[in-house]
């Protein structure tokens, strides 16, 4: 077998789904990283407000992971192909890991709210790819998508007033 017989037919034009293919799979990377980042905060962050922000973050990260799957699975529908590894994740993520021994809570607050801003503009890229591409389930998909990034930020900000 070869990658060839990976190609899942589709009526849309090859290059035009090449890009929205790698806008997906930068969105794709972006979402694991903030996913893994986002759970690294639920295990180690502490305080007076640890358990509404063991919660939050656990509630946040498996929004982030529950896309995932509907981001490659449509990454597959165009006729491509997607991440395969942490390596894979590595090389297209624009997300910055964060690796610190000892976070503070509104240092976490401020970096996943950023990190979660950042994401929507990764979403911004998908849906400007698909609008070229003439993808409309793409397009249709993604604002879903940018909705919860937006309203995880928002969360994130207005747990961190005065935090």
């Amino acid at each position: 077998m070869t990658a060839a017989d990976l190609k899942t037919p589709t009526d849309l034009k090859s290059n035009a789904t090449k890009s929205v293919a790698q806008a997906l799979n930068g969105a794709l990377a972006d979402s694991y990283a903030l996913y893994l980042k986002t759970k690294n905060f639920h295990w180690h962050v502490s305080g007076p407000h640890f358990r509404d922000y063991h919660l939050m973050f656990d509630e946040q990260a498996a929004e982030i992971l529950a896309t995932t799957d509907l981001i490659a699975e449509r990454v597959r529908k165009t006729g491509n192909v997607t991440l395969r590894s942490i390596g894979d994740i590595s090389r297209h993520q624009s997300l910055t890991d964060n690796d610190a021994e000892f976070v503070s809570p509104a240092d976490m607050l401020m970096e996943l709210r950023n990190d979660n801003l950042a994401l929507v503009e990764s979403f911004r890229a998908v849906k400007a790819a698909a609008t070229e591409a003439g993808d409309n389930a793409t397009e249709g998909i993604v604002d879903d998508w940018t909705d919860q990034a937006e309203q995880r930020a928002w969360f994130l900000f207005e747990a961190g007033r005065g935090a």
